[in-house]
């Protein structure tokens, strides 16, 4: 099966300490929670505290320190307004406005690859419901993992991704939450198994190959690859392990998490991956592409249909 093309460039430099932006954004975003706090943020525009505990039935201190910490990366701000007394809601800056594209990459995944009730997505444009595929934003054709090339930079390495583990294992959202992508957010929502299914998009199969480029513990990296090949992710082979058609299909998520970190969080030098189109030869910069009228889908140009 033909995969996405890697090129290591030759090391210049000891990898840094700080983290890579990939490793920056999953220690922000590789977690159930903050993706469903997101998503509510989005699809029901809840800004308030008690309106994201109402709605999720997460516990207050669970909630306070997701929010604390979305706060602090600049993805939420907080203002002041009055209900009887003070209180304050949380919007979304640009940084997480930008995160929108993100989120409906992960939706259209879950669509089109499991048999989950999802909300229709509306491109109020044309005013067909959309389908969304990942698109160059430079050529505007479609775009696959196998019409890419990427090139790592020589600090880009996984064991310079990871971050310990901020917070406890907490049981996950409700598998009846609208809109609720439970086999994504189980690729998405946590970090190790991104960096496994990253590095597989970078050509690692063997399992002494993905152990050494993470640092991962023996342990945790079986469990990942039992889950992915129980999720239809990866299957096994004599080389390893080989990413399948719905593996591959995550390259869209993936796309989108490369290309908003790179441009929205601090990188080291070296620390980058630059993936190419093939077709046209331009940099990463993924778009979605509507399936009824192949424009591009912006962010106030589209809308989930809820009564649907």
């Amino acid at each position: 099966m033909p995969e996405a093309t890697l090129t290591v460039a030759p090391p210049s430099a000891p990898a840094e300490e700080r983290l890579t932006p990939i490793g920056q954004a999953l220690t922000i975003l590789g977690d159930r929670w903050v993706l469903m706090i997101l998503q509510r943020a989005f699809l029901l525009h809840v800004r308030t505290f008690a309106g994201w505990r109402d709605e999720l039935g997460i516990s207050e201190s669970v909630l306070a320190s997701r929010l604390k910490e979305l706060v602090a990366c600049g993805i939420f701000e907080t203002a002041a307004y009055r209900n009887g007394r003070i209180r304050y809601e949380y919007r979304l800056t640009q940084r997480g406005l930008d995160l929108w594209s993100l989120l409906v990459a992960i939706y259209s995944w879950e669509r089109d690859w499991t048999d989950r009730e999802l909300p229709p997505l509306i491109h109020d444009v044309c005013g067909h419901e959309s389908r969304p595929v990942l698109g160059c934003g430079h050529c505007l054709n479609v775009m696959t993992a196998r019409g890419t090339h990427t090139v790592r930079g020589p600090n880009a390495t996984f064991a310079s991704a990871h971050a310990p583990r901020r917070h406890r294992r907490t049981a996950g959202p409700r598998p009846d939450y609208l809109g609720y992508c439970p086999d994504a957010m189980e690729i998405l929502g946590d970090r190790w198994s991104t960096h496994v299914l990253a590095a597989a998009f970078l050509g690692v199969k063997r399992f002494g190959d993905f152990q050494a480029e993470m640092g991962i513990a023996p342990s945790v990296l079986t469990d990942r690859l039992r889950r992915f090949v129980d999720l239809g992710v990866f299957r096994p082979c004599e080389s390893g392990y080989r990413l399948t058609e719905r593996g591959l299909a995550f390259f869209e998520v993936f796309a989108f998490l490369v290309a908003w970190a790179q441009r929205e969080l601090p990188t080291p030098p070296g620390s980058t991956l630059d993936i190419t189109h093939k077709s046209c030869g331009a940099g990463l910069a993924p778009v979605l592409l509507c399936t009824a009228c192949g424009g591009v889908l912006a962010r106030r140009e589209v809308h989930f249909d809820i009564s649907a």
